[in-house]
């Protein structure tokens, strides 16, 4: 299990976070004066993310500051907004009151680079979004870039008008920062939480002070982990990013309907619906919030695109909700190849994103089964059978016709809190999955220390003193395929190998170049890839514990990442 989040929790930041970790399902809104050139400058399309136009294309502050006087956004409805929030299932709305180019999309006293008197709209519409998300019962949370800040000269971000040796950023911190954070917070009520972002040159004491800051105006108010140092009331993972099996403590991943934030008219690369729903479950049964954006046009309407696959997401979330909200990450240390798991008391949900057909098998669950039913319609028989087998206790279902293409959800109502095996198992396919949080980590005091890192990947694998072994078991023998399993990390997004391993598995010793054989097709690996070097065949006779031992023989001193193992497993030939 990954346990890098933050875990001495006191018991008042127990009940801050408490609504939150209930609520799973949030909205992400980018919204400012990037939305005017939506991704091109002076006829030229910029790369990247629409927000960071401003910084990807080098705009002078004196030339971007023009935006302002085109802003005016007569289509925006907050009630709107608020309502396809609630629509869409989710329960908190986090929304840009200032991005990295450095504008108040809000009316802020200490400031004129607003949109209330900079542009022709001249509205508060943060003012108008409160009264909404209060009208449709959703938390209203601000965004809030506390670092970069691409209009004021002491902040991070802008070197091609400011130079970078003449800045003084505490400067900026007290004079901007700190006095718009205090307006966010007493001039709209009650906030849900701040979300900061990307600390570049923040220290320590300047993030405690920022989150003591928000703490002592609003004590119930939560700071995201992106306030720097480890000092938020819950961690961050990177921008779309999926961890390898579930996570101990807080966490969230903000993600994108399609590639970009603010809104870019040539970005079409939108997820399904059932994409969509599919990474909802991955997260979720990993213990992970779900915050999902929407990138307003300049004019304030939102894309029909996302307006459609969030209302198609609130109409399986009817159905579906109750394996979602108010649930805790699955029990089982590792993942499955047919879906996802999230538990409540004694109940368990298995959220299949692949739909098994009529006989399933579900190995490890050492509870008694009292009754299974189908969400989409409890009437539906499901007949239960239990075995125990080779040491290994078995749970088979009967189900019926697949009543949801994206994903259908079956309840499982246990004798007790669930009680499940924590060993990599034999699935009902004869595979075996162990991923890199549940190996065991060995690293020679003169090495460098490995570490499982906030994604559950093995980060820092770069000393070939270190090694790694983990214990399986088979209860079905036979021919295996070994295959060892990479992925790109979040500060070094392109996947490098190269790199020479040497695996021991019953006897057998396999030396392998790490390449990629095969490359991940889940929607996870679309932002950071992840690929599958084929070690070897090896042939497992009893059922029984097996330990496989992984040593790397070299390191590409090329790689940024290491060796950043995610997973190793095995496949029945």
């Amino acid at each position: 299990m990954n346990t890098a989040a933050k875990t001495r929790q006191t018991q008042r930041d127990r009940e801050r976070i408490a609504w939150w970790e209930e609520a799973r399902f949030g909205m992400f809104i980018h919204w400012g004066l990037y939305a005017i050139p939506a991704g091109k400058w002076k006829g030229k399309a910029i790369e990247g993310i629409g927000e960071w136009i401003m910084r990807r294309a080098e705009i002078p502050v004196a030339e971007y500051e023009q935006l302002a006087s085109q802003f005016n956004p007569v289509k925006f409805d907050a009630d709107a907004i608020a309502k396809l929030a609630q629509d869409a299932g989710m329960k908190y709305l986090v929304i840009t009151a200032k991005h990295h180019d450095g504008f108040a999309m809000y009316d802020s006293p200490c400031s004129t680079y607003d949109i209330v008197d900079a542009t022709p709209y001249g509205k508060d519409a943060m003012a108008a979004l409160s009264k909404a998300c209060e009208k449709y019962g959703i938390r209203l949370c601000f965004y809030y870039s506390q670092d970069q800040d691409w209009h004021a000269p002491n902040a991070s971000g802008n070197d091609w008008d400011f130079d970078p040796a003449t800045k003084d950023f505490a400067y900026y911190l007290e004079n901007k920062v700190k006095p718009q954070v205090r307006e966010l917070l007493t001039q709209y009520g009650p906030i849900g939480l701040i979300w900061f972002d990307t600390p570049v040159s923040i220290s320590l004491e300047q993030s405690q002070a920022l989150s003591r800051l928000v703490h002592t105006l609003q004590p119930d108010c939560l700071v995201s982990g992106r306030v720097g140092n480890g000092v938020g009331d819950y961690g961050s993972l990177g921008d779309n990013q999926i961890p390898t099996g579930r996570l101990e403590g807080y966490w969230e991943t903000p993600a994108t309907l399609n590639d970009t934030w603010g809104y870019k008219t040539d970005d079409h690369n939108w997820k399904s619906v059932k994409t969509l729903l599919h990474l909802l479950v991955d997260l979720v049964s990993k213990g992970v919030n779900y915050l999902l954006n929407i990138g307003p046009r300049a004019d304030g309407s939102v894309p029909e695109q996302s307006v459609n696959r969030l209302r198609a997401i609130g109409r399986w979330m009817k159905t579906n909700g109750e394996a979602i909200y108010g649930t805790k990450a699955t029990p089982y240390p590792h993942e499955f190849p047919w879906g996802g798991i999230t538990q409540k008391g004694n109940r368990l949900y298995l959220l299949f994103t692949h739909w098994p057909g009529e006989r399933f098998a579900l190995p490890g669950l050492h509870n008694r089964v009292t009754k299974a039913t189908l969400l989409a319609d409890e009437r539906a028989r499901i007949a239960i059978s239990q075995t125990r087998d080779n040491d290994c206790d078995m749970l088979e279902l009967r189900l019926p016709a697949c009543p949801d293409p994206n994903v259908a959800v079956v309840a499982l109502d246990l004798d007790g809190a669930p009680e499940v095996d924590q060993t990599a198992l034999q699935q009902a396919d004869g595979s075996v999955a162990m991923i890199a949080s549940m190996v065991n980590l060995h690293t020679p005091k003169s090495a460098p220390q490995i570490r499982i890192g906030e994604s559950g990947v093995i980060e820092n694998w770069f000393s070939t003193s270190n090694w790694v072994d983990c214990d399986f078991k088979i209860s079905n023998p036979g021919a295996f395929e070994i295959r060892i399993h990479t992925s790109a990390l979040r500060r070094a997004r392109e996947w490098t190998g190269g790199h020479e391993v040497r695996v021991d598995l019953a006897g057998s010793t396999f030396r392998k170049t790490i390449a990629p054989d095969a490359w991940s097709d889940s929607p996870k690996a679309r932002y950071f890839p992840e690929a599958a070097t084929i070690i070897g065949n090896v042939q497992l006779d009893t059922p029984g514990i097996y330990t496989i031992e992984v040593r790397a023989e070299s390191i590409d001193k090329k790689s940024r990442a290491g060796l950043s193992l995610s997973a190793i497993t095995l496949t029945r030939k």
